[in-house]
């Protein structure tokens, strides 16, 4: 806990930053919903109504795995951490932020321009409860990540200091440790709850069941 307030503290310019663009990438992602064509739109209607009939009349079929879910996860982390170790990966973070807003946006964009409240509701149930942890975990990394980073390019690059960089490489080893073990949690949430609340809902997103 100590070392999360020590974080906030820190680096709070930062969190700012990246969750602004996060949420700039939200709202591009919602934008880009009406920039689709209208067979576009008829594709994914088609796909979605299917989807929802399919895990209306058999959920438990449709439930991923927890390894393929924490595997999903733990892939944005692991490219974040990885971006973090080298100077020229710095964009590369602020870019997965971004382009992780617009799949939130994008999604829950189309499902209220689609469904309405039906749509609203589903995606409270299947995108907002694993995503109000994953989101702040996420942030957390990429700052962790880009204070990383920026320590390289400043002591080892600019000012060709001699600080040691073991102190900063635990700190961000240990950060990015805690938040794995919260995405497993997630995962978990994500494996066996979700698709119960998923499959409650689905009933009121089909064609022929919609007010």
């Amino acid at each position: 806990m100590q070392l999360f307030r020590q974080s906030f503290k820190d680096q709070a310019p930062l969190y700012v930053f990246v969750a602004v663009l996060f949420l700039v990438g939200v709202l591009f992602g919602a934008l880009m919903v009406n920039a689709l064509s209208l067979e576009q739109q008829q594709d994914l209607a088609g796909y979605l109504d299917h989807f929802f009939l399919t895990l209306h009349e058999g959920a438990g079929q449709m439930q991923t795995s927890f390894g393929s879910i924490a595997a999903l996860h733990l892939k944005w982390i692991g490219l974040i951490w990885i971006l973090g170790l080298s100077v020229i990966g710095l964009p590369g973070i602020l870019i997965l932020d971004f382009f992780k807003g617009v799949l939130i946006g994008f999604t829950v964009g189309y499902l209220v321009g689609q469904y309405s409240w039906q749509g609203l509701l589903f995606a409270l149930v299947s995108i907002a409860p694993q995503n109000l942890l994953v989101i702040p975990v996420l942030i957390m990394c990429s700052v962790a990540a880009i204070s990383f980073s920026l320590f390289i390019i400043k002591n080892r690059l600019i000012m060709q200091r001699s600080r040691s960089v073991t102190k900063p490489f635990t700190s961000y080893i240990g950060l990015t440790f805690i938040m794995v073990l919260l995405i497993l949690g997630v995962s978990m949430f994500e494996t066996w709850v979700t698709p119960g609340m998923m499959q409650w809902v689905a009933p009121m997103l089909l064609p022929n069941q919609s007010l």
